[in-house]
């Protein structure tokens, strides 16, 4: 696979930090240019940025001039982790300039010609590029990854419904403060607290999840039919959204061949082999107190969903605990993953 140029656009906040973070000696991809609010453009990005994620900075990244966001970027590939004002204005440029755009934002993710990717679980969603070129005459493309509680939970619920066929679902999330962004929710508000509202969240999570885990007709996505009910939460957690998931499946499967569905599940990535990809999408703990933040977030470089406590649940059939890196498998990890995805595919071209 060739070296191809990437840009990272909203590169100064915490998701755009991280994707930096992430792509540091991808063997694919390159990062060529960073951009930002017009206040910050021509400067370095090390001298007005506060890197927020452990570790130093990248030095190669450190030494860039920061640009402002146009359609004329150096760059095959963009990540967007814009704000939504911003990506409403850009994303679309970017594409109709010859632009591959995966995007964190939500501005796209719903829009009836637009991918809503995890590449483990839709693959197949990427062919409906065929028709958002054609439709709009780009010769670039949008592809979106979803709310971080909501690849969460599609992820590890994913194998349950190919398997079995969900029926009903109920998620109660104990979402991370950076997934607030920085500096988010105040220490106030944060400390010895549960807030228990986050603005469009539980809206989110229930339409995206019947994306994600619908299906692709040649024309059209065909959202999933079961019902989906989501609480969602901020706690004092630094990273990591753990999920309370209880669902009713189809057959009344015992927890074992639950287990079973989620630790055989594979994808596209991995039957590829694809550099940010995780060996194993799930990993199943058997202990009778995890998965927990501090110590499961960062399974398979915060690329794994972890997922505990896989029992009977005597109102809906299973019950069972998930936990994912929400910056990374839920955000930048995931449009990075996507980008690979298309690429191996060809779908960006040669």
């Amino acid at each position: 696979m060739r070296k191809r140029k990437v840009a990272v656009l909203g590169a100064t906040g915490t998701v755009g930090q991280r994707f930096i973070g992430l792509l540091q000696g991808h063997p694919w991809f390159e990062i060529s240019a960073l951009t930002t609010s017009d206040a910050k453009a021509g400067k370095r990005y090390g001298d007005v940025t506060p890197w927020h994620w452990s570790g130093e900075m990248p030095a190669n990244a450190a030494g860039m001039t920061l640009q402002p966001t146009s359609a004329d970027l150096d760059a095959e590939i963009c990540f967007s982790a814009l704000p939504a004002d911003a990506a409403e204005q850009w994303e679309a440029a970017l594409a109709k300039t010859g632009h591959h755009v995966f995007s964190n934002v939500k501005t796209h993710r719903m829009d009836d010609d637009v991918p809503l990717l995890i590449a483990e679980v839709n693959a197949e969603h990427m062919h409906a590029l065929e028709v958002q070129r054609r439709k709009r005459g780009w010769s670039g493309s949008i592809v979106t990854n979803g709310n971080c509680s909501a690849i969460g939970f599609a992820l590890a619920a994913a194998p349950l419904h190919k398997t079995f066929g969900i029926e009903r679902a109920v998620v109660t999330t104990m979402q991370a403060l950076s997934g607030a962004g920085y500096p988010g929710v105040a220490s106030l508000d944060a400390l010895d607290n549960v807030v228990p509202f986050i603005a469009e969240e539980e809206e989110k999570m229930q339409q995206e999840t019947k994306k994600f885990l619908g299906t692709w007709d040649g024309k059209r996505f065909v959202e999933a039919t079961f019902a989906f009910s989501a609480h969602c939460n901020r706690v004092s957690v630094r990273d990591g959204h753990t999920e309370t998931v209880s669902l009713t499946l189809r057959g009344s499967p015992s927890p074992d061949a639950v287990k079973s569905a989620m630790r055989d599940f594979r994808g596209r990535p991995q039957e590829l082999k694809l550099p940010t990809a995780p060996e194993h999408p799930i990993h199943v703990r058997d202990g009778r107190d995890r998965p927990q933040p501090i110590l499961d977030r960062d399974t398979e470089r915060g690329m794994a969903a972890v997922v505990g406590r896989v029992r009977e649940d005597p109102a809906m059939g299973i019950k069972y605990v998930v936990l994912t890196h929400n910056t990374i498998r839920g955000a930048a990890g995931a449009s990075i993953l996507n980008a690979e995805l298309l690429a191996a595919e060809g779908c960006l071209g040669n």
